[in-house]
């Protein structure tokens, strides 16, 4: 995930509190966020109303998430000195400049939507579908463009999201003259996907396929042992795959010695390797990179009142900006009725 170094961005990116983070968001997402806090504006979001739209009938989980999330967040290294980290809901502004959108996207074009259409599917909503659910496309580009994001961080699954939001921009900016809103381009991680430890697609809360940021290490240590890998491979001598084996994908992604790397998946492939000395050195690699994660977040976990306090800032922060935007797109609109000075 390499933005143009020469340029100062902003960036909008964040996730919705449906549970804890694993690994997927890990090498997905959040430590390419502790990198491009150092040279870009970043903004965070706890997405609690995206959430809600389908978890309605249980808020009290997307509460008790939103302080598991920060506390990944805070563990993994972003910075709230160098990163606005705030809480959706408590920008309410986001939820006028959704009204606003609405209007510019026709239903059928959100039930085409890809990921949309995805998420639907894994979800079973089959003909009842929220219309909270099949609208937060237009949630995610309020959300973006209430900051003038320039660059959004994604994987290539959410491509259609950031597609949507560009639409929505250009239809806003035609129909009612001027450049009041900002086009986003996606910046894609180096690491697309991580599978589940099922082998079963991605690494997903919902699938239950996860390992998790909080994981403590007899955890970790018991996933990694039941991961699949491949189901031919049942003897030593055996020639094994390494193409589309979980444990060779989580290597790739985490091993700090890919020339150690290399020669472990040519013997492998050869037959000679077996399936636990593979785990092994994986588990040997995630303890590395989750023990002082988890450390962290032990220590921040403490003071559950001073994540609070950096929640509530964040979202005042991120509420002034998204306040100016929104007095930009009233007056484009004409319903700045008592404009402010």
């Amino acid at each position: 995930m390499t933005p143009p170094t020469s340029t100062h961005h902003t960036i909008l990116t964040g996730d919705r509190p449906t549970g804890p983070l694993h690994l997927g968001h890990y090498v997905g997402s959040l430590r390419e966020r502790v990198t491009l806090q150092q040279e870009h504006r970043q903004y965070v979001i706890i997405a609690d109303l995206q959430a809600l739209t389908d978890n309605a009938a249980h808020p009290e989980r997307i509460r008790a998430n939103i302080l598991e999330v920060a506390l990944d967040y805070l563990a993994v290294g972003i910075d709230p000195t160098l990163t606005t980290i705030f809480i959706q809901s408590l920008v309410p502004e986001l939820a006028e400049l959704t009204m606003y959108y609405l209007n510019l996207v026709s239903v059928a074009r959100l039930q085409r939507n890809p990921t949309v259409k995805e998420e639907i599917a894994l979800r079973g909503f089959d003909r009842g579908i929220p219309a909270g659910f099949l609208c937060y496309p237009v949630s995610q580009a309020a959300d973006i463009t209430a900051f003038k994001a320039d660059l959004v961080p994604v994987g290539a699954d959410q491509l259609p999201m950031i597609e949507q939001t560009v639409e929505i921009v250009r239809a806003f900016n035609r129909t009612y003259g001027g450049t009041v809103l900002v086009e986003p381009k996606p910046l894609l991680s180096r690491i697309m996907r991580l599978p589940g430890t099922d082998g079963k697609g991605k690494m997903s809360k919902s699938l239950g396929n996860t390992i998790n940021l909080s994981d403590g290490a007899e955890t970790v240590r018991d996933k990694v042992k039941k991961m699949y890998t491949d189901p031919a491979h049942l003897r030593l001598e055996d020639p094994g795959t390494v193409e589309g084996n979980p444990v060779f994908a989580y290597l790739d992604a985490f091993d700090p010695d890919p020339d150690a790397l290399d020669a472990m998946k040519e013997q492998y492939r050869r037959g000679g390797l077996g399936d636990s000395t593979v785990k092994r050195r994986l588990l040997e690699v995630l303890l590395t990179e989750l023990d002082p994660i988890r450390e962290r977040r032990l220590v921040f976990a403490r003071d559950p009142e001073q994540v609070w306090a950096i929640l509530r800032q964040g979202s005042k922060i991120a509420r002034s900006t998204a306040t100016k935007t929104l007095d930009e797109v009233r007056q484009a609109v004409g319903l700045d009725y008592f404009p402010t000075d």
